[in-house]
């Protein structure tokens, strides 16, 4: 260390020079198509775990970096590959505990990409790729920080560092719970960074203090035995079609507000955020109006949403002049802070039943779920946490709610009840994380990896 900065501006300048090295390693592991999803192929999730565990096992500083799987408690099926890497504390000093993870949403329509999505590229300040931001970049602030705090003080600090680096976080985390209970001595930590969230915008650090939880399950409908022929009996019969598209109406009132009974909202102050500034970050065009009524975050932040995020039924390709017998759709809903997700499972699926028409048979499978979550700001990692991000973007960070989940953080509380939990990230609002063209705002990567280098340093001298 140059011994004529202080630890802090040593570290930061660390970090600073680590940037272009943590980018490239990024783009190596974007070119790994590493999706969980059943029916791609497990063996690129596997690759990109070696990649993982090189980068981390080159860092010199654990005892132990390996790659495990956990056994899946329902099915008995193996998990996908994940990336454990320990280092115990020393004199007192804390342990803190980074997650990301390092497999991908599918890439969707590729004809939508500008670019491959596998190949990492660079415009306009922007890195494109699939897993360029969600959440590659996470684990590559993870590693450049902590190369950053190994440059400036040597291999021989105090604190304990201890990484999980999940490799189905995309695809649902079957096996996150069961991984946590198998590795809980090698993972317990006084201080847990979850990198996986988002930012107030690209030059604006966030740290996220609500999640919405989620709701998520297969909905069939039935009418009919067999299919028949719609102008022999259009008119007197019911089919699936007409019944799901007037079942699926229900849930919303004619502001596009959930009306559902049984599902709640939270009550919270939201920051001013104007329509303008939603048309643009959510790409809503003029002449489409926004849904719901109240503040725009706290529809987002606060109150419950239900999405048809998919639907069997005839393509108009292969429509024909038939009553469908049988639509299933696959409904996934947000559920507000402070409401457990299967209080509001219960409340959406008697909703449904109720209001089937025609006597509609309706019946559920698939059905999955993930609490919400609030973080308890007192604590000292959280005022460590501000302090490095202000440094780090040299703007002070504002706290955000999130309108989607990591249900994962539920297990995470249950498991280390004691620990502090911290959700950052590395991502800005044009991201378009799940999208096509997502894509990692390159200043703002810098930013994450400079404050995170700041917050091990701090946390390093805590006692």
């Amino acid at each position: 260390m140059n011994s004529e900065l202080s630890r802090s501006d040593a570290v930061r300048e660390a970090a600073q020079a680590a940037v272009p090295a943590a980018l490239a390693d990024l783009g190596t592991l974007v070119r790994i198509p590493s999706v969980a999803f059943p029916g791609f192929d497990r063996a690129e999730v596997a690759r990109s775990a070696e990649a993982v565990r090189g980068l981390l096992d080159a860092l010199g500083i654990f005892e132990r970096v390996e790659v495990k799987t956990a056994v899946i408690h329902e099915t008995g099926e193996e998990g996908m590959p994940a990336v454990l890497a320990t280092r115990p504390a020393r004199r007192g000093a804390p342990t803190i505990l980074l997650y990301a993870h390092h497999d991908v949403q599918p890439v969707g329509d590729e004809a939508l990409w500008e670019s491959a999505p596998f190949e990492p590229t660079v415009r306009d300040g922007r890195l494109y790729g699939r897993g360029a931001a969600d959440d590659k970049a996470g684990i590559m602030a993870h590693v450049g920080a902590l190369r950053a705090l190994i440059e400036a003080l040597g291999t021989d600090f105090d604190l304990g560092v201890n990484l999980f680096i999940e490799g189905e976080e995309e695809a649902g985390s079957a096996s996150f719970a069961p991984f946590l209970s198998d590795n809980a001595d090698a993972l317990r930590a006084d201080v847990i960074v979850v990198a996986d969230s988002g930012n107030w915008d690209a030059v604006t650090p966030a740290l996220t203090v609500s999640l919405r939880g989620n709701v998520r399950f297969t909905m069939t409908v039935r009418t009919l035995d067999h299919a028949s022929h719609s102008g022999m009996f259009g008119g007197a019969v019911p089919d699936a079609m007409m019944a799901t598209v007037k079942l699926l109406a229900t849930l919303w009132d004619d502001a596009g507000a959930v009306a559902v009974a049984g599902l709640a909202e939270r009550d919270a102050e939201t920051p001013d955020y104007t329509e303008e500034t939603l048309r643009s970050e959510a790409g809503l065009p003029e002449g489409v109006s926004p849904i719901g009524r109240g503040t725009i975050l706290s529809r987002i932040w606060n109150k419950p949403s239900i999405t048809v995020t998919g639907i069997d039924a005839p393509s108009v390709r292969n429509a024909s002049n038939t009553l469908s017998p049988e639509v299933s759709v696959v409904i996934s809903a947000r559920i507000a802070p402070g409401q457990s997700a299967a209080e509001a499972e219960a409340a959406l699926m008697a909703h449904l039943r109720a209001h089937a028409p025609f006597g509609a048979q309706v019946t559920f499978r698939d059905a999955d779920r993930g609490d919400a979550f609030l973080v308890d700001t007192g604590g000292d990692a959280v005022t460590a946490a501000r302090e490095a991000l202000a440094e780090g973007y040299g703007v002070d960070p504002v706290d955000i709610g999130v309108g989607g989940s990591i249900p994962f953080i539920a297990d995470l509380v249950r498991e280390f009840p004691g620990a502090q939990i911290l959700v950052t990230g590395v991502e800005d609002p044009h991201a378009r994380a799940h999208s096509p063209n997502e894509s990692l705002h390159l200043d703002t990567f810098r930013h994450a990896l400079v404050s995170e280098a700041l917050l091990l340093e701090r946390l390093d001298t805590a006692r």
